[in-house]
């Protein structure tokens, strides 16, 4: 009796850390009063082989064991160990999304719960249930409540362990809601906790779980320590499975940072020490999809031949199942590529039959267990090769099939995935109507999941750039060709908010949460009613088009299309965008530039002259969002001559409301000199008479230089003085991965999103937004085409109503000019804030040293153009 107490006091104590497991909530004590030992060696033997088959994701299995469970327990009346068995069935009941019997067995144990007599452990982990439950239905608010009082519930009964799952989850529930910030507070908070525990496979497990949260978050560095320290607890334990784990975890964030190498040798350390044998397949299909995103083919070899055996010997199961989909799905990414047309030497992968009989073995698996989340994931693979290979009827029939089933299971992540594919394959059958009702699903589905796009199940592959983009693109694509004569109205408006939503998408991804919330205006009330004479223009870049969309004051949209293949314009933005960097390349420059306004702004240039237009507002989309379009050339002036330009993220704009000039006041911080770790980044002597200008013209400022200016002291001036202008003349540098955009300070360099903690932290204070954020000595990094999506998200990060930044370096002294001639402008003059940057830039344009793009047309407005 004693070994049957002691296995179970185990599987209590680790079960359910961090819902990775099953929930059993019965502590020894309880236990001792059941009734008989043979009643209660039955009991432990089915609970043990619940468990069992729970964590091999044999879930409707272990729903048919806690069923007898709860019969046996419902019968002796024993309402605890009743409740606590209850808890675990809405368990199994949510991994099969068998939603409605998750919800009555949760609500029956809390029921049972509601006595005097209850244990607070066995409420206190029914809660954790109820809280997950309520967050994948969508109830995160909810679900924030319940696990609040399950800590509280674990804080008075002495149980840390629990408190800080609890805490975790409460993470992940702020962070459903768009509290990225508190969210990441409270994941920090958690992991000091662990830090002063001592060593425990408890501790081991609680820092990876913390680390893939964070990683989940976007603190990739974060999660890095983290798992390091997870991997140096379970060494000191010496537990090979959790040593493997978080080599596997550590993986996975070098994959995430795109470090290649160490990713590869994460994964290989994992197959060496794991006892696991899915773990070790997990790891090798990570490592095979490494390889083949990169076009390592022969590498990839031993793997495609290895993998297949290795999936055949192990039991039918939810994580075997996606394992054998992530498999194929990989392969099928490889099929029909130009890679394996141009490499006819390298060994053969899989065919296309195989792979089919390899999706159609995992559906049939997925159905004996009675998991239709896991079989409409691989019906959704197989209908992908039946497109792949165009057969489209069958293709079709096996979309709607699956999209039954995932709705089902409440699986949105899937549910968009196969929409889309439905629209794709009515597309391909000419079904016009019936494609774009399909994409139209996909992206109000996408728009449901916009708060946890970045955490959807990471069992399933996900990259942005694959399986989200695209969704938005061909949708636009679709609609614009769906009336070749002429576009009304709406189909026009649907299709340029069809690509604000994409860019959306694009900063949530940057930044790992939804980032723009709050009241907007949309810019068509702002152009006809308020400033009416600035233009919108919404250039998209499709594979066979351009097509730019044209808001002109108190006029209908309008479309004008250029035929072109998408190659050739990025080639050509590509190139326009490195000779704009050399001061001696003008004559290249003219050429490319005047191409590039033939496409944009030729069509509607005798329209805008006759409208009193002045400024020009683009919301640009790919490679344009790396050009200042200023810089655009008609044959005889630079578009700057003729207008103001701005950039705007979308097509609304918050609180749109004119600069207010009586009094500004400006928070200042510059570093002449580079922190000594940044090589690479020149000194910038100019910066004292940057600010001196500033100040000369009637600009009250509060300035921090050099050493002075380091992350604590400027965050200290943020909430303690009142400015409504922030002009930081550091370097710094745009990126499209957000741990790569940051500015420089003395004590190192202040990422992109400790922005929001920095300048939207004041808000509690002083209410009043920042009006103006100028970022005078940055650059994109280089060789990242997307790299102005970390300008972009600066901008939203900061939350200033506008943003002025150059988007490479250029000589200090020309900035200087170019900043304090901005500001004299913007201090004395009437005018909107483009142009005031605009005078600034015509200043440079005339001046004999500095008439070159490079200098003048670096600096681009984003935001708040009035």
């Amino acid at each position: 009796m004693p070994k049957i107490k002691g296995k179970l006091v185990r599987f209590l104590r680790l079960s359910l850390c961090f819902m990775l497991a099953l929930l059993c909530t019965i502590n020894t004590p309880v236990l001792a009063k059941v009734a008989s030992n043979t009643q209660l060696i039955s009991t432990v033997s089915l609970i043990e082989q619940g468990k069992s088959l729970y964590d091999a994701g044999r879930f409707a299995e272990a729903v048919q064991i806690l069923q007898q469970v709860v019969q046996e327990y419902r019968q002796n009346g024993d309402n605890l160990k009743l409740a606590a068995t209850l808890s675990n069935l809405s368990l199994a009941y949510q991994q099969l999304g068998a939603w409605d019997q998750a919800q009555q067995a949760i609500t029956d144990s809390l029921n049972l719960l509601q006595t005097k007599e209850q244990n607070p452990q066995v409420l206190a982990q029914a809660l954790d249930i109820q809280g997950r439950l309520q967050l994948t239905m969508g109830k995160p608010e909810a679900a924030l409540s319940t696990w609040e009082r399950a800590a509280e519930i674990y804080r008075q009964t002495k149980n840390s362990n629990g408190e800080l799952r609890s805490q975790i989850n409460q993470a992940q529930a702020w962070r459903t809601q768009g509290f990225y910030r508190r969210a990441v507070k409270i994941l920090l908070e958690v992991g000091q906790k662990l830090q002063s525990q001592p060593d425990s496979l408890e501790k081991a497990v609680g820092l990876r779980s913390l680390g893939d949260a964070l990683m989940v978050a976007g603190n990739l560095t974060e999660s890095r320590t983290t798992l390091e320290q997870s991997l140096a607890v379970a060494q000191r334990l010496q537990i090979p499975a959790q040593i493997a784990a978080s080599f596997f975890s550590l993986g996975n964030n070098a994959r995430a940072k795109l470090q290649l190498p160490q990713a590869i040798n994460y994964y290989q350390q994992t197959v060496a020490i794991s006892p696991s044998p899915l773990t070790k397949i997990q790891a090798q299909i990570n490592h095979l999809s490494l390889l083949l995103e990169n076009q390592q083919l022969t590498q990839a070899q031993t793997l495609i031949s290895a993998i297949p055996e290795q999936i055949n010997q192990l039991p039918p199961s939810r994580a075997v199942i996606y394992a054998q989909i992530n498999f194929a799905q990989s392969l099928i990414k490889v099929l029909n590529t130009d890679y394996l047309v141009l490499n006819k030497n390298v060994p053969s992968i899989p065919s296309t039959q195989e792979l089919a009989k390899l999706l159609a073995t995992t559906i049939q698996q997925a159905r004996s267990l009675g998991d239709n989340r896991a079989e409409a994931y691989a019906i959704l693979s197989l209908g992908n090769l039946y497109e792949r290979n165009q057969q489209w009827q069958e293709a079709k029939s096996l979309t709607q099939k699956a999209l039954v089933l995932a709705q089902g299971s409440n699986a949105t992540d899937i549910v968009y995935r196969l929409e889309w594919q439905l629209g794709r394959l009515l597309w391909a059958e000419n079904d016009i109507p019936g494609a774009i009702a399909a994409y139209d699903a996909a992206v109000e589905t996408l728009k449901s999941l916009r708060s946890d796009l970045v955490a959807v199940n990471q069992d399933v592959q996900f990259n942005f750039r694959d399986t989200v983009e695209p969704v938005y693109r061909q949708s636009v694509e679709l609609l614009l060709q769906s009336q070749p004569e002429k576009f009304d109205e709406k189909t026009l408006d649907k299709a340029r908010q069809r690509i604000e939503a994409l860019q959306l998408a694009e900063l949530d991804n940057f930044f790992r949460e939804a980032c723009l919330q709050g009241q907007a205006v949309q810019l068509d009330q702002v152009v006809d009613q308020d400033n009416p004479t600035a233009a919108i223009l919404y250039p998209i870049i499709l594979p066979q088009q351009i097509q730019v969309i044209v808001k002109i004051p108190n006029k209908p949209l309008r479309l004008h299309s250029i035929n072109i293949e998408q190659p050739e314009v990025d080639k050509v933005l590509s190139e326009l965008r490195r000779n704009l960097v050399n001061p001696t390349a003008s004559k290249a420059i003219k050429i490319q530039a005047q191409q590039v306004y033939n496409w944009l702004i030729k069509p509607i240039e005798s329209e805008l002259a006759a409208s009193g237009v002045n400024t020009l507002v683009f919301v640009p989309d790919g490679l344009l969002r790396n050009l200042p379009l200023g810089a655009l050339y008609d044959g005889k002036q630079y578009l700057v001559e003729k207008y103001a330009i701005a950039l705007s993220v979308g097509l609304q704009l918050l609180d749109p409301k004119p600069l207010q000039r009586g009094q500004l006041k400006a928070l200042t911080a510059g570093l002449s000199q580079p922190p000594a770790d940044f090589p690479n980044f020149s000194p910038l002597p100019a910066i004292k008479a940057e600010v001196d200008l500033i100040a000369s013209a009637g600009v009250a400022i509060t300035s921090l230089l050099d050493q002075q200016f380091t992350r604590e002291a400027l965050e200290k001036e943020v909430n303690n003085v009142s400015f409504n202008v922030v002009h930081l003349a550091t370097h710094g540098q745009f990126s499209s991965r957000a741990e790569n955009t940051f500015i420089l300070a003395a004590d190192g360099p202040i990422n992109v999103i400790q922005f929001d903690t920095l300048l939207r932290g004041r808000e509690q204070i002083r209410p009043r937004a920042v009006e103006l954020l100028v970022l005078s000595a940055c650059q994109t990094a280089a060789g990242d085409n997307r790299a102005a999506l970390g300008l972009a998200g600066a901008a939203v990060r900061a939350g200033a109503r506008s943003t002025v930044a150059s988007l490479w370096q250029i000589d200090d002294e020309s900035t200087a000019l170019l900043v304090g001639e901005f500001y004299k402008e913007l201090k004395g003059s009437n005018i909107s804030k483009a142009e005031a940057l605009r005078r600034a830039q015509l200043k440079l344009l005339q001046h004999p040293n500095y008439n070159a793009p490079s200098y003048w047309s670096a600096y681009v407005m984003i935001g708040n153009w009035l």
